[in-house]
């Protein structure tokens, strides 16, 4: 078989070269297209699903939540395990798939699954799914940077302004705030108040729901003009959560000033976020959406902060701590480097070696298109150029040089035989 394709490829030596020249100008276009990271993607094919329960004890939400979850997700086809993690008021279940799933097929049948699974949940409760991001998604972290304004007032900004902006951008999958204060309205209940007006917790719960809504009405016509009709009540301010009435005793209204305090304060908070050690900061994480580019997905995440910064509060600025392009950018350069001085030196001490022009080139020209060739596998297999990929690649070149130098040295062998037969048969005919 071997000694049929050599035949054929010396017999047809210009589709040969034809064919070389082919895979050599893909392979430069799969370089050019080729996705770019610092380090591999190695993360298991996976889907977290998150579900919020706020008060409730590790213990409840272990029996009421990540048990019923768990047993239910299970039945999911390509699954090979599933894991959980129970805490207070938090669930994190994660549904491992086989490798070769596809990552939004295995989105959707979770999905589907949780349609089924929602009936055995407490009421209240939703589970939702984590982003469509891996491990390693976490491309870029930062800051805002300002002037006069409190946490509070930073997280609002980042939660209602820079995150829609942000997530936005092709590719990015999440943008997930961190620091500051979320701000919400606390009702502080006195339970010897409670007792003494008799009116119990669910109470003050049912009157704060009933008044935080807005109601529809109809629409009339009046005098040629259509009037629609409706009622505002939603709440705005402390006052008109105090002065909201939660039941009546002998015709006067028991309202909430009465019997608890409401004030202005923050979510009840589990950690910090300090940068450098110069106090609190209010950020975003960028996560990157799974089999996107990372440069690429980087550079049109700094480009959209450049135009959302224009419409920031004055004294307020992005401050980036963490990015991964120039981790990319230092690794891809460090690689590329020793590809191209590996070459250099090789073919060098090939040409030195051989002392013929002829054979050195057909052994050094089978290093350019064989990278080339191996970037064309490296697309279609989705793999990115990152550390490990052309690491392998700059180990191969060696691999690459000792076939073309056997093949010489094995040519050149067989021709010296024919030519010493040769030289042989003429002495014989003379």
């Amino acid at each position: 078989m071997i000694e049929k394709l050599i035949s054929l490829s010396l017999r047809n030596r210009f589709i040969v070269l034809l064919i070389a020249v082919v895979i050599f100008g893909f392979g430069v276009f799969a370089v050019q297209t080729n996705k770019i990271d610092a380090i591999p993607d190695l993360s298991e094919n996976q889907v977290i699903v998150f579900t919020e329960w706020q008060g409730r004890s590790p213990q409840i939400i272990e029996d009421q939540i990540t048990y019923p979850l768990v047993t239910g997700l299970q039945g999911i086809p390509k699954v090979k395990y599933v894991r959980a993690n129970s805490m207070f008021g938090m669930s994190f279940i994660y549904v491992i798939f086989k490798d070769n799933v596809d990552p939004y097929w295995a989105r959707s049948r979770v999905l589907e699954k949780l349609s089924t699974v929602n009936n055995t949940l407490p009421n209240g409760v939703a589970p939702t799914l984590g982003p469509d991001g891996t491990g390693v998604g976490h491309v870029l972290w930062y800051t805002l940077q300002t002037k006069g304004m409190n946490l509070g007032e930073q997280r609002a900004l980042q939660d209602w302004y820079v995150k829609f902006a942000l997530q936005n951008v092709d590719g990015v999958s999440e943008i997930a705030s961190f620091g500051g204060f979320q701000k919400q309205y606390q009702i502080t209940i006195d339970p010897n108040k409670l007792t003494y007006f008799k009116v119990g917790v669910n109470d003050i719960m049912d009157a704060v729901n009933n008044n935080n809504n807005e109601g529809g009405g109809r629409k009339f016509e009046l005098s040629d003009m259509g009037y629609i009709i409706k009622t505002s009540g939603y709440l705005k301010s402390i006052e008109e959560i105090e002065n909201l009435a939660v039941k009546t005793s002998q015709t006067i209204p028991i309202k909430i000033k009465d019997i608890a305090n409401v004030q202005m304060a923050s979510e009840s908070r589990l950690g910090i976020f300090d940068l450098n050690g110069e106090g609190e900061a209010v950020g975003g994480i960028v996560v990157m959406r799974y089999g996107e580019n990372a440069d690429e997905v980087i550079t049109r995440v700094k480009a959209k902060m450049d135009e959302v910064a224009k419409g920031l509060p004055e004294g307020v600025s992005f401050n980036i701590v963490y990015d991964r392009s120039g981790l990319i950018k230092e690794s891809i350069n460090s690689i590329r480097n020793i590809l191209i001085e590996e070459i250099i030196v090789v073919s060098i001490i090939v040409f030195v070696f051989l002392l013929h022009w002829r054979s050195a080139i057909s052994i050094v020209i089978q290093i350019p298109i064989t990278i080339a060739a191996s970037f064309i596998l490296l697309n279609a297999f989705d793999i990115s150029s990152n550390i490990m990929s052309l690491t392998g690649i700059a180990l191969a070149i060696g691999v690459i040089v000792d076939n073309g130098i056997i093949m010489s040295e094995n040519a050149y062998k067989q021709l010296s035989v024919r030519q010493e037969e040769l030289n042989n048969e003429n002495l014989k005919s003379e």
